[in-house]
């Protein structure tokens, strides 16, 4: 059984949903998901988000958080998945913020990426360094990476276990 396929049947097994608000991964994530037969039972949709205009605009990004800190950073990526839980009513959502490259922006360097995991009990913000890879190696090795937090931080408050 591959890590995606064990997540949602773990999402399946508790009744939990999955949402997704993605910007550097375009859809990717829920894309994976998508691929596992009966994923329909766990996700409740989420946000393509790739410009700022779009946090804001769908993911209710504060205007604040990007003229501050940012998109590519750890307040954008808690932002945008507490928004995007409480928008899609899902029992945890994720989210994906950051630069792919293959150059700065926003003065921080290709590779850096922030994502969040918001559910009712907390909001987890992981930071990613992916140096020297491509565009789409760092969009597969992060969502790779937040799947395996995902079903992590599902396994610890739904089961009470340390992952």
């Amino acid at each position: 059984m591959t890590e995606t396929e064990a997540l949602l049947a773990f999402a399946r097994t508790h009744q939990v949903t999955v949402a997704a608000c993605e910007s550097l991964t375009a859809g990717l994530f829920m894309a994976t998901l998508a691929s596992v037969p009966g994923a329909s039972t766990v996700l409740r949709g989420g946000f393509v988000t790739y410009t700022n205009e779009m946090k804001q605009k769908l993911a209710h990004v504060e205007a604040g958080i990007l003229n501050t800190e940012g998109a590519v950073s750890a307040a954008c990526a808690a932002a945008m998945a507490s928004h995007t839980r409480e928008l899609t009513g899902a029992d945890y959502a994720v989210s994906f913020t950051g630069n792919a490259g293959p150059s700065a922006l926003e003065d921080k360097p290709a590779g850096l990426v922030y994502c969040a995991i918001d559910s009712r009990k907390r909001n987890r913000v992981c930071r990613y360094e992916f140096a020297h890879m491509s565009r789409n190696e760092v969009r597969e090795a992060v969502v790779e990476a937040m799947v395996t937090q995902l079903l992590a931080a599902m396994k610890e408050e739904l089961n009470g276990q340390e992952i």
